[in-house]
């Protein structure tokens, strides 16, 4: 983590701050991923939806088996059937969801190309238009596949699960600023400390 970034946080926000230290600024790491990975980035999103990371992992690494070389493209996510999805463990729903993503990527779409030089709400705007894809999951396509670093995720429940355990009373996000994708990552992280 870039040290303005620590310094904004030690004077926006002292409670981070101490986060910071205690997690390790090694571990806070945001970079973004290039357009042929977006595909990639969505499925692994749409498949970790309420799902604790542990089993997201494990849903992901049977997912990615089930391709050869694991390389995934849409058109064979199309391929594979909604009873093999449901046979690694994915729900009917986010099969379905999954399709859906392939079906929109496999279209000529310009907008894709688009997506890194579109404000955060344009780009909230044109994923949601995908089944499946809700405010949640284009918030974590800006910051992890994006890299964004001034999103933050309000409905996300681990955020408001670290916010619970740390703050008397949640922070106006707004104080993170320009950085709160870095506040996530460090709230994130937060909850793997014992105390």
């Amino acid at each position: 983590m870039d040290s303005k970034i620590i310094k904004h946080f030690k004077k926006a926000d002292p409670v981070l701050y101490k986060l910071i230290q205690r997690v390790g600024e090694s571990k806070i790491t945001l970079a973004p991923r290039p357009p042929g990975q977006y595909f990639r980035s969505l499925c692994s999103t749409i498949i970790s939806q309420q799902l604790s990371g542990k089993v997201a992992d494990l849903f992901w690494t049977r997912f990615l088996d089930l391709f050869p070389r694991r390389k995934i493209t849409p058109q064979k996510v199309l391929g594979v059937s909604n009873s093999q999805l449901r046979a690694i463990g994915i729900s009917g729903s986010k099969a379905i969801y999954l399709k859906s993503l392939a079906e929109y990527f496999s279209k000529p779409n310009t907008r894709l190309s688009l997506l890194a030089s579109l404000s955060h709400e344009e780009v909230i705007s044109e994923l949601t238009q995908i089944k499946g894809v809700g405010r949640w999951t284009a918030e974590m396509f800006l910051m992890f596949t994006l890299g964004r670093p001034d999103v933050f995720s309000a409905g996300d429940q681990g955020l408001k699960n670290a916010l619970k355990k740390h703050y008397p009373s949640p922070p106006d996000p707004i104080i993170w600023s320009p950085y709160s994708t870095y506040a996530c990552l460090v709230l994130w992280q937060s909850l793997e400390l014992t105390s």
